[in-house]
């Protein structure tokens, strides 16, 4: 009898002695793995504080979350944060003010509940008034290998007890106990099951075995995968074998650890919430340092079925199951049954636009280049790989509030017109002397749609191409020595048709309005079709198309009459690129992602191939850029002043045939910013472009510099000034009503007296 018992049991224990060695070396070859893995980041710049800035109480608690500030009654150690009334007291953990506690007044202690349009009042450091306070760069997301996935890898030293607590209360209380498979606990549940006592004990699947089964079974060859999955007992013996071999290969802490970074916690948009630190920042906009005990019970509920028991689809569910976690925690005595009780009263919030506040479209963007740029950079190695990027998060932040807000108003607009479907947007924010992008709104919702507009959308760019015409006029006076034209130069704004080939064209102006005999600087202002059609004709349209071309490369922008009004495709992207060219006396500024690239601690930055280029003149530059003010000030973008924008600035709105898109470019010395709004499948949106982009452009504008100083457009050597009659064009006399200070370039200065005022 023992013979015959020897063979197999024999048998069994060298099976069981090969696969114990040879998942071993696997499992520990992953671990090596995952000890040494190091996901490549992805940062925003550096934030920085300033007094005057516009920013509320509530948006620096979410930036200070976003950087993983810790909520303390009082900061005593850099990366915490005390909320105070009307204050809020920062201990930085970067920069020169590290160690020392800067203290960011919203209010005086006296002053009533400030409007909800807040800005900082001051800084103090130690009780003295200081000018800037600079955190740290935001981490705007992890990259997995190239994967739609959220993830923020931390210590299980960075987690909060009752965040374990809560996972372990619900998903293995006796985890510190078993040795990978708790037979006591499948015991129970066995029994609870059966008798249908307990509304949280279902299964006896430890947190073990859930980490082999979603980080270590993919891992194997896929004969064993296969024969893991081919039925549940198989697939259960399997898992628990692999469960004890890795509790003797990883402490309980490196398994725990894995387990609260890898477990899937479901879905948001296209990405996939991976691990407890990212499903804080997506359930809540907190780090997980931050998060409160019903908040961590949450978390820990949704991980039995991450798309199930979802706060964003099943707030209902998810929150029923909350309530089981802290009772579970109840049960375990980790907390009270009174602050279970009290917890489980407490209603479930979550933030609904965190993703968005990620700036998604661009991470996608960044992502790609990268790819494109840093072959391999970014995969998931040993060694760190930091990406510094160009986008300002809070910058970030008012744009896509401008782009909600602008966009429900034109749902309202669309709907009184009862017209289906809901126009996009998109928004490029680019620091015009640089060119390096600070902000970047592809879209309505990224949740919705991944489609990043301000780089994808060919569009029409109508009107805010008509500024080029005029300076392509200027360029060719100025190098040809001709006849000039200045923006006291009169054109004919009259009805007229053009011949092309065998066709004809008859354009008319906005509203079917007429003007006569018009100033170039009004024709621009008020953007007169007829009048901008024949400066282009005056010039030559291979001229007008040759100069695009030069500013946006790859451009292929025909010489046709109708190029004048920008019949031809762009993005926000070109036509923000080709608006660098005013702000830099001539020269176009590509726009750019990156700041900085570490490798290792190394700095392997590649400079890009495309560099700035001179394409025009900067006195003609400024003269176009100075006739653009007017159109803030007078003309199609006065909107924008009637809103409160006060700043000095240039720019252009933009309205295509049949009024499918509507535009605005618009600028400040300091600040440039390309609207676009339309339908995806571009059919008309009905709406010009000082209806539609113009309302968007104002508010981020106005939020954007608030508490800055105003600063002018400067002229540079080579302009002169001559104040002239603005309806005649010629040099104010006494008896002109109206006298505008004209720029010209020099030499260009009309001679004749204004005749229609003369006598």
């Amino acid at each position: 009898m023992v013979a015959a018992l020897a063979l197999p049991v024999g048998a069994f224990s060298f099976a069981a002695g090969y696969y114990y060695v040879s998942f071993a070396h696997l499992i520990d070859a992953r671990l090596q793995g995952t000890r040494e893995r190091v996901l490549p980041r992805i940062f925003a710049r550096p934030l920085a504080l300033r007094r005057g800035q516009s920013l509320s109480v509530t948006h620096l608690v979410d930036r200070l979350n976003e950087l993983g500030y810790t909520r303390r009654a009082r900061p005593d150690r850099p990366g915490q944060f005390a909320v105070e009334t009307g204050a809020i007291a920062i201990s930085p953990r970067s920069g020169d003010q590290v160690g020392r506690v800067v203290r960011v007044v919203f209010r005086e202690a006296t002053q009533k509940e400030p409007l909800p349009s807040e800005r900082i009042l001051r800084l103090e450091e130690d009780g003295k008034p200081t000018s800037r306070l600079m955190l740290d760069a935001p981490l705007l997301t992890a990259l997995n290998d190239g994967d739609r996935e959220k993830q923020r890898p931390v210590a299980l030293s960075a987690i909060p007890p009752h965040v374990i607590e809560a996972v372990l209360a619900i998903e293995d209380r006796r985890y510190y106990q078993h040795p990978g498979v708790d037979l006591i606990g499948i015991a129970r549940a066995v029994v609870t099951n059966l008798r249908g006592t307990s509304a949280y004990v279902s299964g006896a699947s430890t947190i073990t075995q859930q980490v082999v089964r979603n980080v270590f079974i993919p891992q194997f060859d896929g004969w064993t995968l296969q024969s893991a999955r081919e039925q549940s007992i198989r697939r259960k013996l399997f898992e628990q074998f692999v469960a004890i071999i890795l509790n003797t290969r990883a402490s309980k802490d490196e398994i725990l650890e894995l387990y609260l970074n890898d477990m899937p916690l479901g879905q948001r948009g296209s990405f996939a919430i991976v691990g407890v630190a990212e499903a804080a920042r997506l359930f809540f906009g907190k780090d997980v340092s931050n998060v409160t005990l019903p908040e961590a019970a949450t978390i820990a509920g949704v991980l039995q079925s991450p798309s199930a028991l979802s706060p964003f689809n099943n707030p209902d569910r998810c929150r029923d199951r909350r309530n089981v976690v802290l009772q579970a925690m109840a049960d375990a005595e980790y907390i009270s049954q009174e602050i279970a009780t009290r917890a489980a009263a407490i209603p479930l919030v979550v933030v609904q636009r965190a993703l968005d506040a990620e700036s998604p479209h661009f991470v996608d963007y960044v992502t790609r280049e990268l790819a494109t740029n840093y072959p391999g950079l970014t995969k998931t190695t040993g060694e760190s790989v930091d990406v510094y990027t160009t986008l300002d998060l809070h910058l970030q932040r008012l744009a896509q509030d401008a782009v909600r807000d602008g966009l429900t108003r034109v749902d309202k607009l669309l709907a009184r017109r009862h017209r289906e479907g809901r126009a996009e947007a998109a928004l490029l924010t680019v620091d015009p002397k640089t060119g390096e992008i600070l902000a970047m709104v592809g879209g309505r919702s990224y949740n919705q749609s991944q489609l990043n507009r301000a780089i994808s959308a060919r569009r029409q760019p109508g009107s805010v191409f008509k500024p080029f015409v005029y300076l392509t006029a200027f360029e060719r006076t100025a190098s040809s020595g001709q006849l000039a034209v200045t923006p006291a130069s009169l054109v004919d704004d009259s009805p007229a048709t053009w011949e092309i080939g065998e066709q004809t064209w008859t354009p008319a102006n906005y509203g079917d309005a007429y003007d006569g005999l018009v100033t170039f600087r009004r024709a621009l202002t008020h953007s007169l079709n007829l009048a901008t059609i024949k400066v282009a004709e005056g010039v030559g349209y291979d001229r007008v198309a040759s100069l695009w071309n030069r500013l946006v490369v790859g451009s292929d922008a025909q010489a046709y009459p109708s190029i004048a009004l920008g019949v031809f495709e762009a993005t926000p992207f070109e036509v923000a690129t080709a608006y660098t060219i005013f702000t830099n006396a001539g020269t176009v500024r590509p726009l750019s992602y990156l700041l900085r690239v570490d490798r290792g601690g190394e700095d392997v930055t590649e400079q890009p191939e495309s560099r700035a280029r001179a394409v025009a003149r900067p006195d003609t530059t400024f003269v176009v850029t100075n006739m653009m003010r007017s159109v803030m000030n007078e003309g199609t973008g006065a909107g924008a002043r009637a809103a409160g924008f006060t700043l000095d600035a240039a720019g252009k709105t933009g309205t295509t045939n049949n009024l499918r898109d509507a535009w605005f470019a618009g600028f400040t010395p300091t600040l440039l910013t390309v609207v676009w709004v339309g339908f995806d499948d571009n059919q008309p949106l009905g709406l010009a472009g000082s209806q539609a982009a113009l309302p968007i452009w104002t508010q981020f504008m106005k939020a954007a510099l608030a508490g800055t100083r105003n600063v002018a457009f400067e002229a540079p050597e080579g302009v002169t000034f001559a104040d002239i009659d603005p309806d005649t064009g010629g040099l104010a006399v006494p008896a002109c009503p109206r006298v505008l200070r004209e720029a010209f370039v020099a030499g260009t200065e009309p001679l004749q007296a204004c005749e229609l005022h003369r006598f």
